[in-house]
């Protein structure tokens, strides 16, 4: 098991959809665009009060992951603009999502009300969105570091702040 420390930077829940119609229409105004102190995860259904909780379309899917020095090289730009739920700094987090040639990495996150289990699933690939929300040319540049898409598989509590990320299963290609 490999331990690393991280901080969460980002905590947001998302009771609506910010993004529809067209980037070049703007997003419509989100009052939830404010980072949380902490969240509520429900094994398999997501966190308490986000628009994908319980959504049977989203439950391999439910929680993003995204790793903020990806936003480094646009400014930094306030996190929450990318609409992922957590976001950390000091791990790599696209790294564990599932390929062609293995299953995506079971990680945990602890800070401090004890370690909350998720599956990594898929990318989170960016859209032609985060060019209006976070930086002209985030499209592009986050290609490859938009995040990961996972289940979480116990119930528990994250807050911001630091926190301890351990890769507790990472299959390798066979």
């Amino acid at each position: 098991m490999e331990s690393t420390p991280v901080e969460i930077v980002s905590l947001l829940v998302s009771p609506v959809h910010a993004f529809e119609g067209r980037p070049s229409d703007g997003p419509r105004p989100d009052p939830a665009w404010v980072s949380q102190p902490c969240v509520e995860v429900r094994a398999g259904l997501g966190l308490v009060g986000d628009r994908y909780f319980n959504q049977r379309a989203h439950r391999d899917a439910a929680v993003t992951v995204f790793d903020a020095a990806a936003l480094d090289a646009f400014g930094a730009p306030d996190p929450l603009r990318t609409r992922r739920n957590i976001v950390l700094r000091g791990f790599r987090v696209d790294d564990l999502a599932a390929t062609r040639e293995r299953p995506g990495a079971v990680f945990s996150l602890d800070s401090g009300d004890g370690p909350v289990r998720f599956r990594a699933r898929r990318p989170a690939n960016p859209c032609a969105w985060l060019d209006v929300s976070v930086a002209p040319g985030a499209f592009r540049g986050l290609r490859g570091r938009g995040g990961v898409r996972c289940v979480p598989l116990d119930d528990g509590v994250l807050r911001l702040g630091p926190a301890e990320l351990t890769v507790l299963e990472h299959v390798e290609a066979r």
